[in-house]
């Protein structure tokens, strides 16, 4: 019989009090990408009004960097089992950190489609830090404390996607950008001059953070990390390997929990960037707040600080409570508060869709510890998909941004809407379906 290098029989104290340092160096990981994904909230407005964009182009910037985690999840997974999940960490942190730097060139020669590219390379390592760091997250304790572990990281998570957006407001929207017009008055020089402080606004954030991204992957590479799910015949796994054994599954795809738990990641990562990515041109119109860029990206902080104060409040509520029914409120409160800011208008909208970060706040995490747990061999294969599932991130701000040209802003979050009743099914049949696929989930409903 295979042992498991995670501590399975150890106390819960003990087998927690182990690992702190680690899950502490890794929130680090967490930190870095929900600032750089966040970003995208502020440069979508930036590139709009620079190349002129309507609203499905300019979230074709969201395609392209969620596309990235449809393409290279897969792939990701395939480069752990070579290399491992630290050198995983290692190579993601520089893939990023070159992601960063190609925001450079994209600026001095204002191509819309260098910086498309740039997002998808950025995008690329970010998925590979995914697939090593979340699975890494649920196996480092107790199996029955995952959901909490990975609420309290994704905290951190947060707490990037809080500071990004005041942090790229003051940095990028304070530039103001000309229209075509005001432009054309322009002498050659005045030209020139204004396009170097408009490329100048975002060159200078990417290289600080190309910077940073490649100063972490130098730590990684020489700190110690426990090596998860090493068995007694040296094969490595994630999680625990004698359930997938016993259960004589060949691939994770026959887990029907991890199948309807992706499609919840893809509904739910759509419907929170697709918010995100419009929320600096709802506030901007006139039946709201007609608020300018830079006031309005300031309060997209208050939509991820909401995201990050509910996953430290539900990291704690759900060591008491079953994380379905937090899950099952939270997406039902979501879906509410999104209708209430299509159908109502000024102040009320504003705060009903700024409240949505709140109910955010433990979705991702909760779906994707519940999809994962029992998958023994197949983990590392879980992940991969379900990171691949961010692609929802590409699609349903696309999708959105579609409606917007034709129908406006305030009716296209109707899409979101729809896509948090997804949330509510899978937290009340989804999770029925992984208790009886698997028999190991403890809790009660």
């Amino acid at each position: 019989m295979m042992m498991i290098s995670t501590g399975e029989t150890r106390s819960a104290a003990a087998g927690e009090k182990k690992y702190t340092r680690e899950l502490s160096i890794l929130t680090s990981l967490f930190f870095m990408w929900g600032f750089l994904t966040c970003l995208n909230d502020i440069l979508i407005p930036h590139l709009k009004s620079v190349f002129a964009l309507n609203y499905a182009r300019a979230m074709l910037v969201q395609f392209c960097f969620f596309g990235a985690y449809f393409l290279m999840s897969l792939p990701s997974g395939y480069i752990l089992k070579k290399v491992g999940y630290k050198n995983g960490i290692v190579m993601g942190l520089l893939i990023a950190g070159t992601g960063c730097f190609l925001f450079y060139p994209s600026a001095a020669y204002r191509s819309y489609y260098m910086f498309l590219s740039a997002f998808f390379v950025l995008a690329s390592g970010i998925t590979l830090l995914q697939v090593s760091a979340n699975p890494y997250v649920t196996v480092l304790g107790r199996e029955e404390t995952a959901s909490s572990r990975l609420n309290l990281t994704q905290a951190f998570n947060s707490l990037g996607t809080t500071i990004a957006p005041y942090f790229g407001s003051m940095l990028i929207l304070a530039v103001a950008v000309k229209t075509t017009g005001e432009t054309a008055v322009m002498s050659g020089t005045e030209r020139e001059a204004h396009h170097a402080v408009q490329a100048a606004a975002v060159q200078v954030p990417y290289l600080g953070l190309g910077a940073a991204l490649f100063i972490i992957a130098a730590v990684f590479a020489f700190i110690k990390l426990p090596d998860i799910g090493k068995t007694e015949d040296g094969e490595k796994t994630t999680g625990d390997s004698r359930k997938g054994d016993r259960e004589g599954k060949t691939s994770a795809w026959e887990y029907r929990h991890l199948v309807l738990g992706a499609l919840g990641i893809f509904l739910y990562v759509g419907a929170e960037v697709s918010i995100g990515s419009f929320l600096v041109n709802f506030f901007g119109q006139s039946n709201m707040g007609g608020l300018s860029e830079i006031s309005a990206g300031k309060l997209v902080s208050w939509y991820w600080g909401g995201a990050m104060v509910g996953r430290f409040i539900g990291s704690a509520l759900m060591r008491k409570i079953n994380p379905r029914r937090i899950l099952a409120f939270n997406a039902s409160a979501a879906a509410f508060l999104v209708l209430a800011a299509v159908l109502t208008r000024g102040n009320v909208s504003m705060v009903a869709i700024l409240l949505v970060g709140l109910c955010n706040s433990i979705m991702f995490p909760t779906i994707f510890s519940l999809s994962i747990r029992g998958l023994g061999p197949h983990t590392g294969e879980g992940s991969g998909i379900l990171c691949m599932a961010i692609v929802g991130g590409a699609i349903v701000p696309f999708l959105q941004g579609l409606i917007a040209d034709r129908a406006g802003i305030q009716p296209s979050f109707m899409l979101p809407a729809v896509c948090y009743l997804y949330i509510v099914f899978f937290s009340v049949k989804g999770a029925d379906v992984c208790e009886k696929e698997k028999g190991a989930l403890q809790y009660e409903v």
